[in-house]
């Protein structure tokens, strides 16, 4: 298996790099290359495409307005020499972000992090979530439905949940598993004591954070999670009370 990927920058010099990254990568294929935004739209439209590398500053159209206008969004590893750009691009869903000029090594780690999400997406057996009330004691489990099994997950084992375009991976210590629902529909759902939204794509669990530090929040399992600008007061607050 190999993902279809796009490349979409305006410098041939980027294009160069992640042409001779990818050699190197057994589940990658370039299938397209583009030095405009405007030039990939009709181009998507004919052939499936698996991963975008997506560059910002390009003329006529910037690449995070051009993944706006997406109905159907690949996914998407930005590439930019531009750090200020990253909470944006989060907020609409990518799955990393290279500042340029970027090493091998983090371009490997960007894209076996897409094959992951890309492996979830592809699962035959899409995962649907039932939460009981939440006043009864049950309501401290979840079941996820894969083929014809329902999976029982404790909720007090649950770190985080992270938007994902139409799905939200629910994260446990290292392994995550991926549901057809809205992270608003668990904001709705999951207890608010225990649970917070933090961010536009992402809710956790409070007694799995470790630090907060700016606007990043580390939790125990060592991933690092953005607070967004609008929740920052009031999560500052949550955490603080008992």
């Amino acid at each position: 298996m190999k993902l279809r990927c796009l490349i979409i920058d305006d410098e041939p010099l980027a294009h160069k790099v992640i042409l001779e990254y990818t050699k190197d990568v057994s589940f990658l294929k370039i299938v397209g290359q583009c030095y405009l935004a405007t030039e990939a739209l009709s181009l998507l439209n004919n052939q499936e495409i698996d991963l975008i590398f997506l560059d910002i500053n390009m003329p006529k159209l910037k690449g995070l307005d051009f993944l706006k206008t997406l109905q159907k969004k690949p996914i998407v590893i930005i590439t930019s020499a531009y750090e200020e750009y990253a909470l944006e691009s989060f907020e609409l869903s990518v799955c990393d972000y290279l500042l340029k000029p970027f090493r091998f090594e983090r371009f490997l780690k960007a894209v076996n992090k897409a094959l992951e999400f890309y492996q979830l997406k592809s699962q035959k057996s899409t995962a649907s979530l039932t939460l009981p009330n939440p006043t009864t004691e049950e309501s401290k489990q979840i079941f996820i439905k894969s083929d014809k099994r329902y999976i029982q997950i404790d909720l007090a084992e649950v770190y985080y949940l992270e938007s994902y375009g139409n799905y939200v991976k629910i994260w446990l210590e290292d392994v995550c598993h991926l549901t057809p629902r809205t992270l608003s529909s668990f904001e709705n759902e999951l207890p608010s004591t225990d649970f917070y939204r933090i961010h536009k794509s992402f809710m956790v669990h409070r007694k799995f954070i470790d630090y907060l530090e700016g606007n990043l929040l580390m939790m125990k399992n060592k991933k690092s999670l953005p607070v967004g600008k609008n929740h920052r007061g009031d999560f500052k607050r949550f955490i603080s009370s008992s």
